[in-house]
């Protein structure tokens, strides 16, 4: 486990047991929609699926990499499937944090940056593992996109990227203002305007 966290990996433990793993994600996501990010603990989590606290510190070595491992585990590594439209592609990806993002991760969000701020460790396993994989899925989208001819030759990828996800995070963050399907419809039509071709 100290291996993993100081190599900025979400520590994976023993072999896992997918049923446990699932019942666990299930668990935290109902403790935070009911009470937040700072009622889930790991003792009560381990109660809540009957299993022996050791049990869950063999996978996850503290609270912040459980809750990280579950928003990883909600929003999946891809999700920008190959449509074959670059509209739908990016559609998938942003209805995937809408829903993640106007759901019980909302609640989690302020507590986990705020406790990456204190954990490098914590930190670069949050960019390794929940965010790397979907810019990475997410940039390609656009890329096939570039070579299909559906998008300009010359972008700024690292912006388009931080735009198709920035204001559902900063909503969830701040709370000013809801996530909701406006918000989805119109960053998605935002940076499809952005990346057409003149």
């Amino acid at each position: 486990m100290a291996h993993a966290a100081r190599s900025g990996a979400l520590p994976r433990g023993r072999p896992r047991d997918a049923h446990i793993d699932r019942a666990v994600v299930a668990a935290v996501l109902e403790v935070l929609s009911t009470r937040g990010y700072q009622a889930v603990t790991m003792a009560g989590i381990a109660r809540k699926v009957k299993r022996a606290r050791a049990s869950i510190y063999r996978r996850w070595p503290s609270k912040p990499y459980l809750v990280a491992d579950c928003i990883a585990r909600t929003l999946g590594a891809s999700p920008a499937p190959d449509t074959g439209v670059l509209r739908r592609d990016l559609a998938t990806a942003v209805g995937t944090l809408h829903r993640a993002l106007s759901g019980p991760l909302r609640q989690a969000l302020p507590g986990l940056v705020a406790d990456m701020a204190h954990d490098p460790r914590l930190a670069r396993a949050v960019r390794r593992q929940v965010l790397a994989p979907r810019r990475g899925s997410m940039r390609e989208a656009l890329r096939r996109a570039q070579r299909r001819g559906e998008a300009r030759v010359t972008m700024d990828w690292e912006l388009l990227l931080d735009l198709l996800a920035g204001p559902f995070y900063f909503r969830a963050l701040f709370g000013h203002a809801r996530v909701n399907r406006r918000l989805a419809r119109d960053v998605l039509a935002a940076v499809l305007a952005m990346v057409a071709r003149r």
